[in-house]
């Protein structure tokens, strides 16, 4: 079949399209109503959260000269920056690692949960609990205890005992407080908090939960909520944050986690200067012993030799020598605290702390042993919460590794350049040892001698001056982390947001009638309204609505009726008459109107009885015919007694039948005569062909005004279509709700291509929300009470 598009039927107005949705309004009502009392359900029984956080500041001691002093190693490259830029990640790392946090949980017992059950809901007990239940033993055959371990659920009787029970009943009983008690998982003491009388007797009678819980999940799950990070760039201010509904929980939680933090960071500080004074001992032990033997062979020598002051002789020359001693003894002494530190490195690994300030000239080596140490620290802190192939823990690897190398190649160069400085020395003692010649053997012996105990006593004092320092920084070690801001806690919660879950509650309750109405609109198939059959068809002139019934109301148009389904018939008769007046060509007496339909059920033969009985009324002599030979439905408005009247078939077949004789009185209205379809031929259509049907119709209009038909449906048989050219105006009847759009492209073909002629239009069965006239626009029909829709929205 052919489509048509009428362009000015298929386009609404915004007041037809809000119209739509409009006339539905108690449904949006109704939505909102219901959205929103879930939302306050919702809100009233969902947990809140509050967000609590703290501020601290990352204290770095090197951070003023370390950096100057670490650049004047040349072959460091971008090391510097590399480090500074990962030391804030680093320690960001350590707070959120697992370790710190599972020693968090242990000192608060937070993988222990008291709750206090309520009829609908569950809330923790935090600041205040009424008791404490000490698990004192867990079977370790039972497994994992987060699963083995039952929660447990207690009421409290009196000031001296409690009732204990599970879920499943499998652990119930009374016991004391105080007691131990053995239960199948193990054993446990229940502690009753009587700090405050008050509130422990108001848990009195009432159910409290406890669950233990395995501290591994327990920390990953306040891992998961922790964020801390560095806000200020450029800076070593880090903000700890979380969210949680118990405010002073997730306080003391962050103020907790910061101590075990400084706690962790102070203990590793510690191990540097444990292993500088462990060193510093070992040293000293050797020093002692090379000092007494150098002090028991200087009295040997002056003993054998009975010397007293040999010093005098050679005063003068030592006089001029003085500064070259010095010069000496200082180099022997760098040259032995770096060959020192070069043999302790080679023969430690990376894993080794080095020993810092142990006297070797120019700040650049001690603050690179500093910074390594540093580095070792930290990446032994990764280590406990990741592994070695962590990228962080690699890139710290490589930069001690770097650090270490460069350490080496320092002191190398170092001691290079000392015995450089040392071999000159040697060459000038030479000269003067030649001046000394006349100075007697013994005062070279002496000499040599009292050197080396020079330079075992200085480094001897040396170690005992860094031994104490070590002591020193051992004992006084300051927090890594500085408090700035302890944890504190918004005052209104951040989740769930009222706000926003009531506008999105009205938004739903609006959304969801909108949806519901759009989806049935277009999933719809039927036509509901004249704009259905205007888009439908390009050329119908719809000149009635027939209201919908309800099932009381009376079918048949009465005398004096005053309802609207008599309105609306009165105004298809006017619209109707009109289409006569216009009529040029309509040159016989009266007027014919045949009613059709494009299938059955949609109410042709109700919209022919109430337009015979409507136009009855105006006093004009009407004759209703049935004109549905295959499948008549006249009679179902008739008396039984007429219903076997003869009637359109049995004139067609029967000459000597004259249509007069065949219209029977309707007792519905004096004016109106009724022909039924008579009974039903074998062959209906070719019956219809016959020259008889043409001369019933004029033999009709000589006897009456106006001859209404109920024709049969003009989709499913040809009957209409063949007599349609015998009628006036052929009145097309669709039906709202019943009739399928896709059924008006039959309808517009047929009039298009001429097999229906002088078509109008008849919406029956519209609903008063669809309907185009009367109470639509104020007007009541009847002394009907208005509807609380019409007197809520009466203008």
């Amino acid at each position: 079949m052919k489509t048509h598009h009428n362009p000015k039927h298929n386009e609404l107005s915004v007041r037809e399209i809000l119209e739509q949705y409009t006339r539905y309004w108690y449904l949006f009502i109704f939505g909102v109503i219901i959205a929103a009392s879930l939302a306050f359900i919702y809100l009233r029984y969902t947990t809140v959260s509050y967000l609590s956080k703290g501020t601290i500041i990352i204290k770095d001691e090197k951070s003023d000269g370390g950096a100057e002093e670490l650049a004047a190693f040349s072959n460091l490259g971008g090391f510097l920056s590399r480090f500074k830029s990962s030391k804030i990640e680093n320690e960001i790392a350590i707070f959120k690692s697992k370790r710190i946090i599972k020693e968090v949980i242990i000192a608060l017992d937070l993988n222990i949960l008291y709750e206090s059950v309520g009829t609908i809901k569950t809330t923790e007990l935090y600041q205040y609990k009424p008791f404490q239940v000490q698990y004192l033993s867990i079977n370790d055959s039972l497994g994992e205890p987060n699963r083995m371990i039952p929660k447990l659920y207690f009421e409290i009787e009196n000031e001296t005992q409690y009732k204990v029970y599970n879920e499943s009943n499998s652990i119930e009983g009374v016991y004391t407080f105080g007691t131990k008690v053995d239960l199948p998982f193990g054993s446990i003491t229940v502690i009753p908090n009587l700090d405050n009388a008050t509130k422990f007797k108001s848990f009195i009678s009432k159910t409290v939960s406890v669950s233990y819980r395995d501290v591994d999940k327990v920390a990953a799950v306040f891992q998961r909520s922790l964020n801390v990070a560095n806000e200020l760039n450029n800076s070593n201010v880090v903000v700890i944050s979380m969210q949680s509904p118990v405010r002073s929980k997730a306080e003391d939680f962050i103020n907790e986690l910061v101590f075990q933090y400084n706690r962790d960071a102070i203990e590793d500080r510690g191990q540097v200067a444990k292993k500088t004074s462990d060193f510093i001992d070992s040293r000293l032990e050797i020093i002692t012993k090379e000092l007494d033997s150098v002090e028991t062979n200087k009295e040997s020598f002056k003993s054998s030799n009975r010397l007293t002051n040999i010093e005098a002789q050679a005063q003068l020359i030592l006089e001029n020598a003085s500064d070259f001693e010095k010069r000496q003894f200082n180099v022997n002494t760098q040259i032995e605290l770096a060959n020192t530190m070069i043999d302790y490195m080679e023969n430690s690994s990376n894993n080794d702390l080095l020993p810092s300030n142990i006297g070797i000239e120019g700040g650049d080596v001690s603050e690179s042993v500093n910074n390594y140490n540093e580095l070792v620290l930290q990446r032994n802190r990764l280590l406990k919460s990741s592994t070695a192939k962590n990228p962080v823990v690699v890139n710290v690897n490589d930069q001690i590794e770097e650090i270490r190398q460069n350490i080496l190649n320092s002191l190398k160069n170092t001691t290079n350049s000392l015995k450089v400085s040392l071999r000159d020395l040697n060459f000038q003692e030479s000269v003067l040892n030649s001046k000394l010649s006349k100075v007697p053997t013994n005062e070279k012996i002496y000499r040599g001698i009292e050197r080396q105990q020079g330079i075992k006593e200085q480094l001897y004092l040396f170690l005992l001056q860094q031994r104490e320092e070590a002591a020193i920084s051992l004992a006084v070690t300051a927090p890594k982390a500085k408090v700035v801001d302890k944890a504190y806690s918004s005052s209104t919660p951040v989740s769930p947001k009222k706000s926003l879950i009531y506008l999105g509650s009205i938004l739903a309750g609006l959304l969801v009638p909108f949806l519901f109405i759009y989806s049935r609109d277009l999933l719809n198939n039927k036509i509901s309204n004249r704009r259905d059959i205007e888009t439908g068809i390009s050329n119908l002139n719809l000149i009635g609505e027939i209201p919908k019934l309800k099932k009381d109301e009376e079918q048949l148009i009465q005398l004096n009726d005053r309802s609207i389904l008599a309105e609306s018939f009165r105004i298809l008769r006017t619209n109707l008459q009109y289409l006569f007046i216009n009529k040029l060509e309509n040159t016989h007496k009266s007027n014919t109107v045949f009613v059709t339909s494009t299938i059955k059920g949609e109410g042709k033969t109700f919209v022919a009885f109430n337009l015979a009985l409507t136009l009855a009324l105006t006093g004009k002599k009407v004759v209703l015919v049935g004109g549905d030979i295959r499948n008549p439905q006249l009679h179902r408005y008739l008396p039984r007694e007429l219903q076997n009247q003869p009637g359109l078939t049995e004139f067609i077949m029967d000459a000597s039948i004259k249509a007069r004789d065949i219209a029977s009185k309707s007792s519905e209205n004096e004016n109106l005569s009724i022909v039924l379809s008579g009974a039903i031929p074998p062959n209906p259509a070719e019956l219809l062909m016959l020259d008889r049907t043409k001369q019933f119709f004029e033999e009709l209009r000589e006897d009456y005004d106006f001859v209404v038909v109920d024709t049969a449906p003009s989709m499913l048989v040809t009957d209409t279509i063949l007599i349609n050219k015998l009628a006036d105006v052929t009145l097309y009847v669709f039906r709202a709700n019943y009739t399928e759009k896709r059924l008006l492209e039959f309808v517009n073909d047929a009039i298009e291509d001429g097999r229906l002629l002088n078509v109008a239009g008849v919406l029956n069965n519209v609903s008063l929300s669809n309907f185009g006239y009367g109470n639509k626009y104020g007007y009541s029909y009847s002394d009907e009470k208005p509807s609380f829709k019409n007197r809520l929205f009466r203008r």
